[in-house]
């Protein structure tokens, strides 16, 4: 009897040892999952080193440069040609949109504007003008949320919602590019898009533009702007900008005096 109870106390130690053995082999998986879901859902703020008497601007220091290249995310055309990939933020109408339009009319140059949910309800005729004048439409996102917050449907949702109201107002049914609201993005987020049929668009220049209470004049813009030209450059100006409708005219006829071309989006490599 005596040996019988050793026998089973034996067996019980062993098989408690097991189990133990067992659920720490499977915890030791959970951080290793975690860690590969919490890499993916990290926010960055896009940002990059400016730009300065022509030289590239560099993203080499920013953390996030192989999130970007994995994706096919752009920041930068290409950077052997004096090329300006033209791109505006149309979050809301200021008022300035038409003037803007009316100098790319004038300069016959291309651009693309990226638009909300918010602007294609308010300013359609804006948009069908857009349209009928050449340039692309860009998504923005229906709502503008923080992209890196919400799931991959709800991402495809906002932007679904976007390209199905342009293409009521417009006729076009296509939508290739997407620009992340604020710059916010992760390497789940820009998976997301890409998967939706999208390629994220960032930029390589842009001056702080998007307050209409902090507007320091054209000759302010224009400067701004001059002193930012590189090769392969994606610019991004905001067409709520008072001072940006205002110096339009003279950035395009400068960078063009420099030897500048303003090609669309479509033209990009690879695009």
């Amino acid at each position: 009897m005596n040996v019988m109870v050793k026998g089973d106390n034996k067996m019980k130690r062993w098989t408690l040892a097991l189990i133990a053995l067992m659920i720490s082999l499977s915890l030791l998986h959970v951080p290793k999952m975690n860690a590969t879901a919490s890499a993916q859902d990290r926010a960055f703020h896009f940002g990059f080193k400016r730009s300065q008497n022509g030289k590239l601007p560099s993203i080499d220091e920013e953390g996030f440069k192989d999130i970007i290249e994995r994706n096919d995310a752009v920041f930068l055309g290409d950077p052997t040609q004096k090329e300006i990939y033209l791109t505006f933020d149309n979050g809301y109408e200021n008022g300035y949109t038409k003037p803007i339009l009316d100098t790319l009319k004038a300069k016959q140059v291309p651009a693309i504007f990226f638009i909300t949910g918010h602007y294609v309800k308010d300013q359609p005729e804006l948009v069908k003008r857009m349209v009928a004048e050449g340039h692309l439409i860009g998504n923005h996102s229906w709502s503008h949320p923080d992209m890196t917050t919400i799931p991959d449907s709800k991402i495809k949702e906002e932007l679904e919602r976007v390209r199905a109201a342009v293409a009521e107002v417009t006729g076009i049914q296509e939508m290739r590019f997407v620009r992340p609201p604020r710059g916010i993005f992760s390497d789940r987020s820009l998976k997301a898009s890409r998967e939706a049929g999208y390629r994220s668009i960032f930029w390589s220049a842009a001056y702080k533009d998007w307050d209409p209470n902090d507007q320091k004049g054209a000759d302010y813009a224009y400067q701004k702007v001059l002193a930012q030209l590189h090769p392969g450059e994606v610019l991004l100006l905001h067409s709520v900008s008072k001072d940006n409708a205002q110096a339009l005219g003279r950035i395009i006829d400068e960078a063009r005096k420099q030897g500048y071309t303003f090609k669309a989006l479509t033209e990009l490599p690879g695009a």
